[in-house]
């Protein structure tokens, strides 16, 4: 039997409907990377994924609920390699440092593009605010545990600590590169901050 004649297996209503919120949350990320959220249209969305303007409307009530499901869809997937790098970090002092570069990582690149793009519209827009609010809140507080659990004896209030100066220092960064700033000069910003790190990991 050839590959011609060879009955192929007919998808799921269910599957269909996710392989169709995939491709259509994976053209909102794309649209929000390339041309930014004001030219990130319905209308643009559903030519990136090659679907009709009802589909989105079948699946998503609003602008807003399709941004912050497409943040979700990026992070679900990055948190899963997240967790498997936490895992692997490295023990003893060089633990807060390779911590760090994993955040970094994870907060700059395709994520801190698209997230940027939304919390710039937000500012002016309530309701996509409330959408990808707790989607962001959800994303850090589940990096923080996967972090606290590999800590060690550092106490978790001190990991708390680092860990959302860390976010904010690393956002900034993304900003920065985003704004076309110098990478030297991050890179070093960077390094100077996983010394301080380290040195208060281990504060007395």
């Amino acid at each position: 039997m050839t590959d011609a004649t060879r009955p192929r297996a007919h998808r799921t209503q269910a599957q269909r409907r996710e392989r169709t919120r995939s491709a259509l949350l994976d053209a909102t990320i794309g649209a929000l990377v390339e041309i930014g959220y004001a030219r990130t249209s319905i209308q643009e969305v559903c030519a990136r994924a090659g679907v009709s303007k009802g589909a989105v409307q079948h699946h998503f009530s609003a602008k807003a609920e399709l941004m912050a499901a497409a943040v979700v869809h990026l992070t679900r997937r990055l948190r899963e390699q997240r967790l498997t790098s936490v895992r692997e970090l490295p023990a003893g002092p060089e633990r807060i440092p390779a911590a760090i570069d994993l955040l970094w990582e994870a907060y700059s690149g395709t994520l801190a593009t698209a997230v940027t793009e939304l919390w710039v519209a937000a500012r002016t827009d309530p309701e996509l605010r409330a959408a990808i609010r707790p989607v962001d809140r959800a994303l850090g507080r589940s990096t923080l545990e996967a972090i606290v659990a590999v800590a060690g004896d550092v106490p978790r209030e001190r990991i708390e600590t680092l860990f959302w100066l860390t976010v904010n220092f690393t956002r900034g960064l993304a900003l920065d590169a985003e704004l076309g700033g110098d990478p030297r000069r991050r890179k070093q910003l960077l390094e100077e901050w996983k010394r301080v790190a380290a040195r208060i990991a281990v504060a007395d």
